[in-house]
């Protein structure tokens, strides 16, 4: 009936509708041929209702399909069909057997985004035959998958991708991190969760610094970066500064780094707007109003509290924060002292702690130390002599 009565529909999202079959996907793909764009998500047709609507949507732009009931063995492949020179974005979420996707994402020459979360299979094969062709791809948003090395030295060849996110793949190591930085010289975003396995560390952040000049989003989460060898990159590498220069989000979760790397990597950065700090134990909020005094256009986002649960399947900068914020200084800085709410949840804040009264609370919380130990004395001296 849509179909019948809306031939100039562009865009249809259908979630859980098990009603839907094969056949009703059909008869709407030759009504409605102008669609650019469609998105479903639990329902029960298969692999025959992907491929009945790209055959007949010549216009169809960007295709997300999320827990698709009837796609859970390799008897059916879904294949790009009319659609092949129009697809720019595929989105696969949470399928059984995603393989059977294959065909579409090697074929779609002009695919600017794909985006693969938690299906199953070995996608190494995958990202092999569509990095060798595909001059187009720009956005890659890999997580959970069966993905290595190889792989990610298939997205390499793709040298116009400008945002990556790697997203708890276990199998995924510097290595690869390393040939996406050499091949990959007009990266933005990246975003790593390394899962806390020391899989990815040093060595290929050090690789991203020097080789990717146009970076401005870095969000590293659970990576094995020491706060030693970070601290030596930005002293020792003073290149690494020269480089960074476009960098202007820095979100840093659940890494063993310390005060000097964060002071030095906002200071070494002029344009530097937004920095977030959270589970990272050697950073301190002294560091964090030093930061702000320096530096007052600067908005950093701290806490210091260790939880688990780092995710970061979206970007996690710029994002509402799920703590507490209190500003500190013209609103620049926010501390987050654990697990909140929102700020009209202050009341019931004080009464959890129940060790400051509220006329006292910021005065007590936010009281900045005059006394610095050692590294923080030589972050400054080091600063000064520059």
């Amino acid at each position: 009936m849509i179909s019948i009565r809306c031939e100039g529909l562009t865009r249809l999202k259908l979630r859980g509708c098990r009603e839907v079959t094969e056949v009703g996907m059909d008869n709407f793909a030759k009504n409605c041929k102008n669609l650019t764009k469609f998105s479903c998500g639990s329902c029960n047709f298969g692999a025959i209702g992907i491929n009945m609507l790209l055959k007949h949507c010549i216009k169809l732009e960007e295709l997300t399909i999320k827990r698709l009931r009837n796609v859970n063995n390799g008897n059916d492949v879904v294949v790009p069909g009319a659609a092949a020179l129009s697809l720019k974005s595929i989105c696969l979420k949470e399928l059984g057997y995603g393989q059977c996707f294959e065909p579409l994402v090697v074929e779609c020459k002009m695919l600017k985004t794909l985006k693969v979360i938690r299906c199953a299979g070995d996608w190494d094969n995958v990202l092999v035959k569509m990095g060798s062709g595909n001059t187009f791809l720009s956005d890659v948003h890999l997580e959970r998958l069966q993905v290595s090395d190889i792989g990610l030295g298939a997205i390499s060849k793709c040298v116009n991708i400008d945002s990556l996110h790697i997203v708890k793949n276990p199998e995924c190591t510097n290595l690869g991190l390393v040939s996406v930085a050499e091949n990959c010289k007009k990266l933005r975003k990246l975003h790593i969760d390394g899962w806390k396995i020391n899989r990815i560390g040093d060595e290929g952040l050090m690789a991203v610094s020097k080789q990717c000049p146009d970076l401005q989003e870095l969000v590293l989460i659970g990576v094995h970066v020491t706060h030693l060898s970070m601290e030596q990159l930005l002293l020792i590498a003073r290149d690494w500064r020269a480089k960074c220069v476009e960098l202007k989000k820095l979100c840093i979760k659940g890494c063993a780094i310390s005060d000097i790397a964060i002071e030095l990597a906002c200071l070494g950065c002029p344009n530097l707007v937004k920095v977030k700090v959270k589970k990272c134990k050697g950073v301190r909020s002294e560091a964090v109003d030093w930061l702000a005094r320096r530096k007052g256009s600067l908005i950093v986002s701290f806490d210091a509290i260790e939880s688990e649960g780092l995710d970061a399947s979206g970007s996690d900068v710029g994002g509402q924060e799920s703590g507490v914020g209190i500003p500190v200084t013209g609103g620049n800085v926010v501390v987050g002292d654990g697990p909140s709410v929102s700020s009209g949840r202050l009341a019931l804040f004080r009464a959890k702690l129940g060790l400051f009264a509220s006329r006292n609370l910021v005065p007590c919380a936010f009281h900045r130390v005059c006394s610095c130990d050692s590294s923080f004395c030589i972050v400054q001296f080091l600063l000064a002599v520059q």
